[in-house]
């Protein structure tokens, strides 16, 4: 049986001033299906927590549809490096965001992160942009963290500082070959993304430990550790 394409979904957020008025947006282009957009408010904050605002309602979104197959979009490098494992999070008010988005992430078959630039992410861009200015009426309106306040985190919400949390403890997913083709096809995109940059003459960059880091958060990820 053939297998479905992906739904393509672009995410941005943004804060006026960063710390300031903020809002949301997504994207999310269904083949064969109408697209969803959707953009909302979120008060003061900050960019980083409004492009994990947008992230998490988008998975959400896309869950709620009845997705299974996604490749995300985003121009914020940031969240993209985070959620592949390059990156650590550290930041208190980032951390249940970041556990969120990953908690949503198991719901779905396989997703892969992709950073884009931003003319490559104007619409969801344009959407954000357009509630800011009062152009276009919000579908929410979101409480965020205000840049002050301090977010309680429970022990189980710490990130590990040599790569992502452990997830909660699900049941054992039985492997379908689906499964193991979408996760071979995102570890080989992500081979050779590496190779695409080794080959612009910095074999440094990204580090080996890096790409291997991601593999492994990929494998964990789709539980496909024994």
């Amino acid at each position: 049986m053939t297998q479905a394409a992906p739904w393509t979904i672009f995410t941005d957020g943004a804060a006026r001033g960063n710390p300031g008025p903020a809002a949301y947006a997504f994207v999310i282009q269904r083949p064969g299906q109408p697209t969803i957009e959707e953009a909302g408010r979120l008060g003061e904050t900050t960019n980083n927590i409004a492009e994990y605002h947008a992230l998490v309602r988008a998975l959400e979104k896309a869950n709620e549809l009845g997705g299974r197959r996604l490749v995300v979009q985003s121009d914020s490098e940031l969240i993209v490096k985070q959620l592949t494992g390059e990156y650590h999070v550290r930041h208190p008010r980032l951390v249940p965001l970041y556990r969120r988005v990953c908690d949503l992430v198991e719901k779905f078959e396989s997703v892969v992160f992709r950073h884009v630039p931003r003319s490559q992410n104007r619409r969801a861009d344009q959407l954000g942009n357009e509630v800011l200015d009062g152009k276009r009426a919000p579908e929410q309106v979101v409480s965020a963290p205000s840049p002050g306040e301090r977010v309680a985190l429970s022990p189980s919400s710490a990130v590990d500082s040599h790569g992502p949390p452990p997830k909660r403890r699900q049941s054992e997913r039985s492997s379908s070959a689906p499964k193991v083709a979408a996760v071979r096809e995102e570890a080989l995109d992500c081979l050779r993304t590496a190779a695409a940059a080794w080959a612009r003459g910095n074999a440094a960059d990204p580090p080996v430990e890096a790409v291997w880091e991601q593999l492994w958060d990929l494998l964990r990820r789709q539980r496909m550790l024994r």
